[in-house]
This record gives C-alpha cells, sequence and structure tokens, in this order.
C-alpha cells in the first residue's frame, strides 16, 4: 500500500477535505449536537463548542501521519461547510483492509450525500492507496445505514450478535464488505 494521508476528493455535489480548527462552529452546529446522528454513534453528542475544538486540535493533527484519512464532509452549494465525516476508523495493514465509519447532519440525510462520500472514499482508498478490502458495520437498529453501504458496492457478510458498542450500549451489529476484485 501507498499510503498518501486524507487528500482532497470531489464529487459532483461534495468535497471531501481535511478538517480545520476553523470548522468547529459547522461541526457544532450541523451535526455534533444533533441526537439524532449520535443516537448510533461511539460518541456522545457535544456539550459545548470547546468539547468540539478539543476534538478537531486532535483530528487536525493527525493529519501528521500519512495513513490517517478522515474527511469533512462538505456541501459545495452549501459554502463548503462541513455537513459530516467519513474516516477509516480502523486498519489493518498487513491485510489490507480499511474499516470506514461515517454520519452526517440528520438534515442531509436520505439525499444520497452519504452514498456518494463513502463511494468516492471507497475508490480512493483501492485506486489511489491500494487496499484491497474496504468494510463497514451499523447497529442492526440502524437499518439506513446499510442501506448506504449496500448502494456503495459493499454486500452483507452477516451479523455479529452482542459484538459492537455505541450510545445505546452492546448491540449486535451488520458487517459488510467489498474486495477489490469483486468491484
Amino acid at each position: 500500500m501507498h499510503h498518501i494521508g486524507t487528500k482532497t476528493i470531489a464529487t459532483e455535489r461534495l468535497i471531501l477535505r481535511q478538517f480545520t480548527i476553523e470548522d468547529s462552529q459547522a461541526m457544532y452546529t450541523n451535526w455534533a449536537t444533533d441526537d439524532k446522528v449520535t443516537a448510533y454513534l461511539t460518541w456522545p453528542t457535544h456539550t459545548s463548542e470547546e468539547v468540539t475544538k478539543s476534538i478537531l486540535n486532535d483530528w487536525v493533527d493527525s493529519y501528521k501521519k500519512p495513513d490517517t484519512y478522515h474527511w469533512a464532509i462538505t456541501l459545495k452549494s452549501f459554502n463548503n461547510q462541513p455537513i459530516g465525516s467519513i474516516t477509516v476508523v480502523e486498519l489493518r495493514e498487513k491485510a489490507k483492509v480499511a474499516q470506514l465509519g461515517y454520519c452526517i447532519g440528520s438534515k442531509w440525510w436520505h439525499q444520497g450525500l452519504t452514498s456518494e462520500a463513502l463511494n468516492a472514499v471507497k475508490n480512493f482508498l483501492f485506486d489511489e492507496v491500494g487496499f484491497n478490502r474496504i468494510e463497514a458495520k451499523h447497529d442492526i437498529n440502524n437499518p439506513n445505514s446499510g442501506k448506504v453501504m449496500l448502494k456503495c458496492g459493499l454486500k452483507y457478510e452477516g451479523t455479529l450478535k452482542q459484538a459492537y458498542w455505541n450510545n445505546h450500549g452492546i448491540c449486535d451489529c451488520s458487517i459488510y464488505g467489498l474486495v477489490n476484485q469483486d468491484r
């Protein structure tokens, strides 16, 4: 694999780019304070913009490492303000596997934007970095996340019983994957 870090990716409606500290207000307002967004995530709803700034400081610092892949999902028609994020949450180097996680503000749900972002990141990781497998998982009580994965060509591989934890506690999760040769 050839790690090149979080490079800017443009799609029809989106710019996927690195986060900056200046994104704190948009992140705080657009999704980090939205209980509907954080319900199935592993981090709590933000209680202040200071919490968001602290997290962004860590994310921005992580860009120094070439194997960091963490994009702000920005909408071209919304002044390129971040409306969500998409990230390699687990990287298994020897097996060339990237596990992705994503979230987007609820006001942008059901518009195909998350699928557009996931598809672009999937192609970037396969074509430019050289991953062999892309995977993602979701709480079984959040089936819309699985619909995004299917729309992007990932295949349902099974449900893991009580193998995941999120803001609802221990839960079953469904896992989806795609290997490069099956694209």
